[in-house]
């Protein structure tokens, strides 16, 4: 299976201080791959990279054998990126809104009719589409997001934080999406702290701390790195970061 995405040597730094150290990895295509990582690890800042937002110091990243920093444009095509803060245009509504997207993707006006409706069905945002996206609630502009993202049939969905806001049914759909997308061959990398849902719907994922890269590969391969083949995706992750001494800290505030 050919790769979608292949960091090598990969480091970034803001000033003096280093937020990605030193990643290698890839991602093949089709498959559903986390990033983990407490608040501060760097994964949002690794999947702007990914989509050209921000410039490497130094490494590399190719995106189906593409440069993001040489052919952004040919990259951001074959890409649908959902920001773990969406900044849309409030002015509009949201059919609008996804009707300007799918404009500027080139998408023809039969399939942009088309799946314009499908994601106002799928998203329960029926009846609100020509409200303006001002008065949505968090949870809604978080779907409306999802929807521009997946407008033009992306070959690479990146998405930080998806399930930000999202009400239990609207999040159990996004993650029933993500597997049927995996299975039409579509690869997905999301970033998540819900490590229930990593372990749940995730062929592989990646720990990263501190910039750093802690383990990379399947759920069951992480357990056996960690020596802990019998425990959760969660004790593996707080034993790798090291901060698997939570209790002694939840027991000093209750005191």
């Amino acid at each position: 299976m050919a790769d979608a995405v292949k960091i090598a040597a990969l480091v970034k730094d803001f000033g003096n201080t280093r937020a990605i150290d030193n990643l290698s990895f890839s991602i093949a295509e089709g498959q559903v791959f986390g990033l983990l990582g407490p608040n501060g690890s760097g994964k949002s800042t690794l999947m702007k990279m990914m989509t050209g937002i921000i410039k490497p110091t130094s490494g590399s990243i190719s995106i189906f054998n593409d440069d993001p920093q040489k052919n952004p444009i040919a990259v951001r095509r074959t890409i649908g990126y959902v920001p773990e803060t969406p900044r849309l245009y409030d002015f509009l509504t949201a059919r609008e809104y996804l009707d300007f997207i799918a404009d500027v993707y080139g998408v023809p006006f039969d399939a942009k009719k088309e799946r314009i409706a499908h994601f106002l069905e799928a998203f329960d945002l029926k009846g609100r589409e020509d409200e303006m996206i001002s008065g949505y609630s968090q949870g809604m502009r978080q779907k409306v997001a999802i929807a521009g993202a997946l407008m033009h049939k992306p070959k690479l969905l990146i998405m930080d934080e998806p399930l930000n806001g999202l009400d239990p049914r609207s999040a159990k759909i996004v993650k029933d999406l993500l597997n049927k997308l995996a299975t039409d061959g579509i690869t997905v990398i999301f970033s998540t702290h819900v490590l229930e849902i990593a372990q749940a719907i995730c062929n592989r994922v990646a720990i990263i701390y501190k910039g750093a890269l802690l383990s990379e590969g399947n759920i069951g391969d992480l357990k056996q790195m960690a020596g802990m083949p019998g425990s959760s995706l969660e004790e593996v992750f707080l034993k790798l970061t090291g901060t698997d001494d939570v209790r002694a800290v939840v027991e000093e505030l209750l005191r």
